[in-house]
């Protein structure tokens, strides 16, 4: 590991508890007493206002108007003003889930996200319905009376849904798996343990990516790494955004669905009345995904920046924001919003919801994985409510150690 890793690692940490000290809320979602329960510590950044600016420097919007104006804002990217990314790898391989499309501004990002797109439209959903059906199945036959429902449930089905969508072969799905939870974990880098682990998998990803290519250059299939494969022949996108594409879509189809998957288990199992309404009418699936999204945003904030000067409409005035200002977009706050949801911070499957929650944001960055995540998450609720009806929870929770992403570790169940 480099002198410049730990240094940067290091600097990061002082800068955070500096500001802690005074008093500064975004620099306290990084204390791991939040990690559990950081709703009274949000609850705080929305009394401050719709946007206001932190000790660092960065910009907070925490209303649903004022992030759904932002997200739309073309005037808006995740780059700064001068196009460079928003930060820089501290490690000395950089994964191949940085400096993806979804760090990049229009023209790339159209670009980009146009060729991987057709994999993941809901046209392509019901041709999929069937084998997320079958693997979320055989999860369930496979799995011991007691077991954990994040490492035999939530996080193998995702991982390998994306697998074969990829079109990477069957090998050690529990190595591939572990490459998931890496992935995951790393957007949160906060040790050089950790650094040294994310180092390792990015060379074995980056390693089988270049086996990939060589293989679907010569034997393409139907699966999107033979996709991206055909755009390079084509010259539409080079080989290092072809392996960046494929690490953002292995990271994307994991993360989201396995915080879904296990947040919304044990929702329903903490509401057993909610539980048994599922397990009465399991075509309540596609509901109790949206409000598990809404209600435990998977990922809580994402980070934007202005182009030029810009002016919000907060609802309590004009805001002001230079150019190149820093922009934390609040989701988890705005899909508890009190002014857009009724009874925000209460977890109902059967409230009528009539705004769309941002839990895949929204505007040119919205999730291109969303149609996907939302038939993963349907077909398994609908199955484990009409399959294990008697599941019920078995141990304590463990919590991820993040700020970003809100999920769950581990959760012991009992069938």
């Amino acid at each position: 590991m480099t002198i410049r890793a730990h240094t940067n690692l290091a600097a990061q940490r002082v800068a955070r508890h500096t500001l802690r000290l005074f008093g500064d809320p975004v620099a306290e979602l990084g204390n791991p007493r939040w990690h559990a329960d950081p709703y009274p510590l949000l609850r705080r950044m929305r009394e401050r206002g719709p946007l206001w600016k932190s000790l660092s420097g960065t910009w907070v919007a925490t209303s649903y108007d004022v992030c759904s104006a932002l997200l739309r804002d073309r005037r808006i990217g995740v780059r700064h003003a001068d196009g460079r990314p928003p930060y820089r790898w501290p490690g000395p391989v950089e994964p191949p889930w940085v400096n993806t499309f979804l760090e990049q501004d229009p023209p790339d990002h159209t670009r980009l996200r146009r060729i991987a797109a057709p994999a993941f439209t809901r046209a392509k959903m019901p041709a999929y319905e069937a084998r997320v059906a079958e693997i979320t199945a055989a999860l369930i036959d496979r799995a011991p009376d007691d077991f954990d429902l994040v490492s035999d449930f939530a996080g193998p089905l995702p991982i390998t849904v994306i697998r074969e969508l990829l079109g990477i072969p069957a090998a050690d799905d529990a190595v591939f798996a572990r490459y998931g939870q890496v992935a995951g974990a790393a957007l949160d880098v906060s040790s050089v343990r950790q650094l040294n682990e994310v180092t390792e998998v990015s060379i074995a990803l980056r390693q089988l990516f270049a086996e990939l290519i060589e293989l679907r250059t010569a034997e393409p299939g139907d699966d999107v790494i033979s996709t991206l494969v055909a755009a390079l022949g084509e010259d539409r996108l080079t080989a290092e955004e072809l392996v960046t594409t494929a690490g953002l879509l292995l990271l994307a189809g994991f993360e989201t669905t396995v915080n879904l998957l296990g947040n919304g288990v044990r929702l329903l199992l903490d509401h057993p009345a909610q539980w048994r309404a599922l397990c009465d009418e399991p075509e309540l699936a596609p509901r109790v995904v949206e409000e598990v999204l809404r209600y435990e945003t998977p990922f809580q904030y994402g980070v934007r920046f202005t182009h030029e000067p810009v002016e919000v409409e907060t609802g309590h005035g004009l805001v002001r924001l230079p150019a190149d200002a820093p922009v934390m977009i609040m989701f988890g706050l705005a899909n508890r919003d009190p002014a857009v949801f009724t009874r925000p911070d209460q977890f109902d499957i059967h409230q009528q919801r009539n705004t769309e929650h941002l839990a895949f944001a929204s505007g040119a960055h919205y999730c291109l994985g969303a149609p996907l995540a939302r038939l993963e998450g349907a077909v398994a609720f609908k199955t484990l409510a009409t399959r294990l009806p008697g599941l019920r929870r078995n141990g304590s929770v463990g919590w991820r150690p993040s700020s970003l992403v809100r999920g769950i570790t581990s959760l012991p169940v009992r069938k």
